[in-house]
Order: C-alpha cells, then sequence, then structure tokens
C-alpha cells in the first residue's frame, strides 16, 4: 500500500492514528464485556475465554473485507455504500443501512439507560423507573451536543471514557493474575469444558461464540468515520487490526481471570460478575463503590460512539443520494447536523420505550444487535468480492478471496437457528425489518418527487447506478 492524498470532503479531518486506535477500542470494549461472562461461561463453564477466541477470529475475517472496502472507497455511510456499489439495488441498500443505524442507536439508548441506572447505584439512590428514565433521556440530550459540537469533542471525550474503561478491565485483570500467582485461584477450572444437558459440546460452543459477537462489535463503526481521518487508507489497516487485537487479548485474560477465582456455577447466574470476580479475587477492595461508576463511563462511551457513527452513516447516504439529500446538511461547525438530529430523536423514542425492559429483555436486546450485524458482515463479505472488478486509481489494502469467503460462511453460520440462538432474538429482528420495509417506500418516493438521482459514489467511482 502507498500513502495517497487525503480526498476532498465536506467534513472536517481530525482523526489521526493514535484517536482513531482510541476510537475503535473504545467503540469494541463498551458494555458487553462488563455483563456477557458469566452468560458465556454458563454455556460452556471454564473453557469461557474458548467464545471469545473464536469471536475474535471471526470478528477478524470480516474486518480485512472492511480494510479492502474503507481503503478502497474512504467514504462515510460503511456498509451501505459497499452494498450499493456492489449491487445497485435501493431496497437492499436502504435495508442494509437501516439494519446498522437501528443496530447503533438502539445500542447506545440501552446504553443511556444503563447509565442512568449506574449513576443511581453509584450515588446510592433509589431512583424510580420514571427518573432513570429522565436521567437517560438528558444524558442522550447531552451525548447530541458533544455530538453536534464536532467529532473533534466527540473523540476527545471518548478518549477519557476508553482510558477508565480499560482501567476497570486491567483492574479486574491484575486482581485475577494476583490471585493465580498466589495460589488462590483454581487454574485447572480454565480448561473444564462444561455443557447445558439439554446441548451437545458443538452447539454449547456455538451458542456461547454468539453471545461472546457481541462483545466484539464496534469496529465496523470506525469505516463511517473514513471522511474525518487523515489518509485514511494508509493508516486504516494497521490501526483497525492493532485495536482488534488488543481488544481480544483483554477479553481472553478477563475471561481467563473470571473462571479461575469463581466457580462457573456462580458466574452463570450473576449479573455483574467481574465485580464478584475482584470481590473474591482481593477481598476488601471497594469494588462496590468503585465498579458502578467505571461502568457508567464504559456505557457513556458505548452511547457516544455508537450515536457518532450512526449520525454519520445517515448523512453519507443522504450525500450519495440513497436517502433525501436533506439529512446531508452541514452546520458552520462541520457536523451533520441534520442526521444528528434524526438519529438523536430516534434514540429518546427507543429510551423510552425499553424503559420498562427487564434485565432479561436487555440481554435479547444485545444479542439481536449482533444477529442483525453478522447478516450485514456477510453481505459485507460478498460485497467485497463482487467488487473485485472495480478498480481505483490509489492503492489500497486488499483481502484474500478465501478468507472473505470463510467469513461469509461463518457469518451465516450464527445467524442461523444452528447456532443456539433464542427464538426472540428473531422475533426482535423481524419486527426492525418489517419497519424498515416500511419506512424504505416513502423514502424511495419522496427522493423521486423531489427530482433527487440515487446514485453510488463520487465521479472517480463506479459509474451511477440505474436504480429501478
Amino acid at each position: 500500500m502507498a500513502t495517497n492524498t487525503d480526498q476532498p470532503t465536506e467534513l472536517r479531518r481530525v482523526l489521526g492514528p493514535k484517536l482513531l486506535l482510541l476510537f475503535i477500542i473504545g467503540d469494541i470494549l463498551g458494555t458487553g464485556v462488563y455483563a456477557l461472562t458469566g452468560q458465556v461461561a454458563a454455556e460452556v463453564g471454564g473453557a469461557a475465554w474458548l467464545p471469545f477466541l473464536v469471536a475474535f477470529g471471526v470478528a477478524l475475517l470480516t474486518a480485512l473485507s472492511y480494510l479492502e472496502l474503507v481503503t478502497k472507497y474512504p467514504q462515510a455511510a460503511g456498509a451501505a455504500l459497499y452494498v450499493h456499489k456492489a449491487f445497485g439495488i435501493h431496497l437492499f441498500t436502504f435495508m442494509v443501512a437501516f439494519t446498522v443505524m437501528c443496530s447503533g442507536i438502539t445500542s447506545a439508548s440501552t446504553a443511556a439507560r444503563a447509565f442512568a441506572a449506574n449513576l443511581a447505584v453509584g450515588i446510592d439512590w433509589e431512583a424510580s423507573n420514571f427518573q432513570i428514565m429522565l436521567i437517560a433521556l438528558a444524558f442522550m440530550l447531552m451525548v447530541a451536543a458533544i455530538n453536534l459540537r464536532g467529532v473533534s469533542e466527540g473523540v476527545k471525550t471518548n478518549v477519557v471514557l476508553t482510558l477508565i474503561e480499560v482501567s476497570g478491565l486491567m483492574l479486574v485483570i491484575m486482581v485475577g493474575l494476583w490471585a493465580i500467582a498466589g495460589g488462590n485461584a483454581d487454574w485447572g477450572a480454565v480448561v473444564a469444558f462444561e455443557t447445558p444437558d439439554d446441548k451437545n459440546v458443538f452447539l454449547a460452543a456455538t451458542t456461547a461464540t454468539s453471545l461472546a459477537f457481541f462483545a466484539m462489535v464496534g469496529f465496523e463503526d470506525a469505516v463511517n468515520m473514513a471522511e474525518e481521518c487523515h489518509e485514511p487508507n494508509r493508516i486504516f489497516p494497521k490501526i483497525m487490526l492493532t485495536g482488534l487485537g488488543i481488544t481480544g487479548v483483554i477479553y481472553i485474560l478477563v475471561s481467563i481471570c473470571a473462571v479461575a477465582i469463581v466457580p462457573v456455577g456462580e458466574l452463570a447466574g450473576n449479573d455483574t460478575p467481574l465485580v464478584t470476580v475482584v470481590e473474591q479475587g482481593a477481598p476488601g477492595v471497594p469494588i462496590d463503590q468503585i465498579l458502578p461508576f467505571i461502568s457508567m463511563f464504559a456505557v457513556a462511551n458505548s452511547a457516544l460512539i455508537n450515536m457518532l457513527m450512526a449520525s454519520r452513516l445517515l448523512y453519507g447516504m443522504a450525500k450519495q443520494g440513497i436517502i433525501p439529500r436533506g439529512l446531508s446538511k452541514i452546520s458552520r461547525r462541520q457536523t451533520p447536523w441534520a442526521a444528528i438530529a434524526l438519529t438523536t430523536g430516534l434514540a429518546l423514542g427507543l429510551i423510552a420505550y425499553v424503559s420498562n425492559a427487564s434485565t432479561e429483555a436487555v440481554a435479547i436486546l444485545g444479542g439481536t444487535t449482533s444477529l442483525l450485524l453478522l447478516a450485514v458482515f456477510a453481505v459485507v463479505n460478498t460485497a467485497v468480492l463482487v467488487l473485485r472488478k472495480d478498480t481505483v486509481e490509489h492503492s489500497h489494502f486488499s483481502t484474500r478471496a478465501p478468507i472473505a469467503v470463510l467469513g461469509i460462511v461463518t457469518c451465516v453460520y450464527l445467524v442461523t437457528p444452528l447456532s443456539g440462538r433464542p427464538g426472540q432474538q428473531y422475533e426482535i429482528a423481524g419486527i426492525l425489518l418489517v419497519i424498515g420495509l416500511a419506512l424504505s417506500v416513502p423514502m424511495y418516493f419522496l427522493s423521486r418527487r423531489r427530482g433527487e438521482r440515487l446514485e453510488v459514489g463520487a465521479p472517480d467511482d463506479l459509474p451511477p447506478h440505474d436504480i429501478p
């Protein structure tokens, strides 16, 4: 790969290698690892590290396809742009974009609700559900204000929040290694593979991988920031792979420490497994007072990054003419204010909708998010093969065709019921897709009535498709 000059963009280029790396790490770490370790252990016993390792492998396959596409087409809109270039079908493009956007907004809305709940616990306040909802709504408006202020402010905030959430996980790892070194841990439990009575070993492993994969998602959000990166085709490959590697190592170490210190049965039924790990690994540490605030910052980071992603995705689609171009309007601070307003409005509605959700419902929603994204990843891996026939003037990263094919196979398998997913996840995903289909019709005719041609790419990219 060779360095190329930055392509023209209306957005402000503020992301260099360091900020992009923290953006990716902060997006991946999020809330998943703080809650999923116990559920993964319930499926595979002490080998809880294995599903995280497999999930990392699946994510890596798809990340390589994303790297080829983002360095080939360094524009906002991400998966939606790549799918539109590959297939040129408006409805298909819209559904892919809608799926990605819904996953981001839903994740951010749930994170806002979790932020409010953790704040109440941290200050020892018995807040009502209505008060929690109000705090979550206010928090989301604060995220919107940061987003409107500019991506520089958003990324700087992400830097602080990422460092805080990493510190919480490092605390777990250090306590775990201290307990293991001191002989206060059961090292043999780490290789003990235990499955539920109704599942064989393979099904239990794939079910656990489906859960663990939710903790790995987030790397795909970075491609929506391509127009705000300096020399994206040069820095993206190294930074994305580094970010994935760092988070993968952290997840595996956390899961090993958890099962070595806490019995699997106790982890499996625990809503705050990492709190229990530190309590048993280092008695006397005031973790009950520390971790709620660390968790609060972690979910705040997830909300901020997901809303940055969702607004840029919407802006990129509008700029390409896939949806009405009014949503590509830019403020004086060079931020996509129209896209931010719409995504924030949707997030506020979702916060009110999930305000009465139980812990189980939130877990199902998280599984649905990973289900939808895995489906998108399968399409992206297909798109990279279709777009091999297209050439661009600048050099770019290239993945191997067999790797993309393997990415398709693994993602499709984890989407199907064969992977052991609960039926509720398919029900929620089906409802979301029906809503997307309903929205696609007025979006399409509104664009046609205004005389907006649905095009693909910039003049130096693929020629416009004739959209039926």
